[in-house]
């Protein structure tokens, strides 16, 4: 590995030759690789992540073209699974970080095995679902993550760090019905609104990689058309079905 790879992010205060060693020398799942999941991939891919799995069921098809940033015309073509067709390229972009492939959908009987030994969960998906299954596996293992989502123009980041701040669950008094919350297919996306989300949420994980992130009971809530952004505090839940009764 050339030593000038990551001389740019060296150099920074914020990071360091110390920070940038931590950062290659942790491992990080991404869940999900649409939007958020390709912006978030490429970001920590480029910046020298050690080891970085990508998990999607997924082929890629035309309209992801519009902001999945990892996927070109003849991955739709070839109906690549998005896993593979994002390894695939960023292979390319790095070859000194190990990437792994999962082509399958997060559920109940998996998640803990997909997560395990893994030092971040990143999250890029599109549901509440499936959410709340990363939250309940990593307030079992202690692992944190940082949960980011995106519809329209507005999108929300938040960390979370099993018994320092809330979790997932403290933001939702009942778990809505599949189908029933807005997502890209039923209310549009633009591309900038993941892009943003997307690096905010590198930018968490990277602080929290080196050292630098103290965990706050709050997330961000943005919208990128009117370019708003709100801090907004989200109050640990005693009561909360997954952390409160766990005692975190």
């Amino acid at each position: 590995m050339p030593s000038s790879r990551y001389i740019r992010q060296e150099i920074l205060e914020l990071i360091g030759p110390e920070g940038q060693r931590r950062i290659s020398a942790a491992a990080v799942v991404v869940v999900g690789c649409g939007a958020l999941g390709t912006n978030i991939a490429n970001n920590l891919a480029r910046s020298g992540v050690g080891r970085l799995r990508i998990i999607d069921r997924d082929v890629v098809e035309l309209d992801n073209l519009q902001r999945q940033v990892l996927f070109h015309e003849g991955h739709v073509r070839e109906r690549t699974p998005k896993a593979i067709a994002a390894v695939e390229q960023l292979r390319e972009v790095n070859s000194s970080v190990t990437l792994e492939a999962e082509v399958c959908e997060v559920a109940s009987g998996n998640v803990e095995a997909l997560l395990s030994g893994f030092d971040l969960v990143m999250d890029g998906t599109d549901n509440v679902q499936t959410r709340s299954l990363i939250n309940a596996a990593c307030l079992k293992s202690g692992t944190p993550w940082i949960v980011g989502g995106a519809v329209g123009s507005t999108g929300f980041v938040m960390p979370i760090v099993p018994g320092r701040t809330p979790c997932y669950r403290c933001l939702l008094a009942e778990l809505p019905a599949p189908g029933t919350t807005p997502t890209a297919a039923t209310a549009g996306i633009l591309n900038s609104t993941t892009a943003v989300v997307g690096a905010l949420q590198c930018a968490l994980a990277l602080r929290l990689l080196v050292g630098a992130l103290e965990p706050r009971d709050e997330a961000m809530c943005l919208d990128v058309w009117d370019l708003d952004f709100t801090r907004v505090r989200i109050p640990r839940r005693p009561d909360c079905p997954a952390c409160g009764q766990r005692g975190t």
